[in-house]
């Protein structure tokens, strides 16, 4: 757990005096575990004490055991050097995932459908799904967006049998869709996921899955970094693919 955590769960409990040898804390974050009680309290002009009594309020048994905690955190390696190496990993391994996708089978569920409805299950999602939806809309075949889970179930009301769902997950396991998913299969409309390279539940109760990769990631301030490229990657993917795979069919059409 972060510092930051700890402070935004006892935040209550933090008085004028407390906040400010934290914030002093957080801005020498890397020499602070080196100081004694004495020797911080002297920096941030507070007493003994109160230091001691800072550290039972974030649930330390005393100054020793937070101390400790500040080292380790200190010592802790966040991948900030690794996030480029794990971003061009992150798309390697998605075009790799993307060889051994069934696209012909996707391509002929939309091509086929009746309605294609897509859905982004968080804010970066909803970006996907809505570029998505442009790229279809560019060769006339126009996907319905579901904002959000009152959307959701307002359209399920309306669908058909001949339509076609696609989710867009980070995790794949975003329990309020599971019923969602499950209405979904009870009235024989064809799901497409695509998520996260995991076993997750989404993928479990469809079998047209699209997989990216894409691994978090964290700047030395602890910020957490997932990239969504692989995620429009494998859109893009489908999107190409079903191209190709409108293209024959009108040949043969035109035969």
């Amino acid at each position: 757990m972060k510092l930051e955590t700890l402070i935004n769960k006892n935040y209550e409990k933090l008085n004028k005096n407390d906040l400010h040898v934290l914030q002093y804390i957080l801005s020498h974050r890397e020499s602070c575990y080196d100081l004694s009680i004495v020797e911080l309290a002297n920096a941030c002009f507070a007493s003994r004490s109160s230091i001691h009594r800072l550290t039972k309020k974030l649930g330390f048994s005393g100054y020793s055991e937070f101390r400790v905690f500040l080292k380790w955190e200190g010592k802790t390696k966040h991948p900030t050097d690794d996030l480029m190496e794990s971003f061009h990993s992150d798309v390697a391994q998605t075009l790799k995932n993307l060889d051994s996708v069934d696209f012909d089978t996707i391509s002929k569920l939309l091509y086929q459908a009746g309605r294609i409805y897509i859905h982004g299950t968080g804010t970066a999602q909803l970006m996907c799904a809505k570029d998505c939806q442009r790229m279809f809309s560019i060769i006339e075949t126009f996907i319905i967006l579901i904002h959000d889970q009152v959307e959701f179930e307002a359209m399920y009301r309306g669908m058909q049998d001949t339509d076609v769902v696609l989710i867009i997950s980070l995790s794949g396991d975003t329990p309020t869709l599971i019923p969602n998913i499950k209405q979904l299969n009870a009235k024989g409309i064809d799901v497409i996921t695509i998520t996260n390279l995991k076993n997750n539940k989404l993928a479990q109760m469809s079998p047209n899955n699209i997989y990216a990769t894409t691994t978090p990631g964290a700047t030395k301030e602890g910020t957490e970094i997932t990239s969504f490229v692989p995620f429009y990657i494998a859109i893009e993917m489908m999107y190409r693919k079903f191209i190709e795979y409108k293209e024959k069919q009108e040949e043969i059409n035109d035969v």
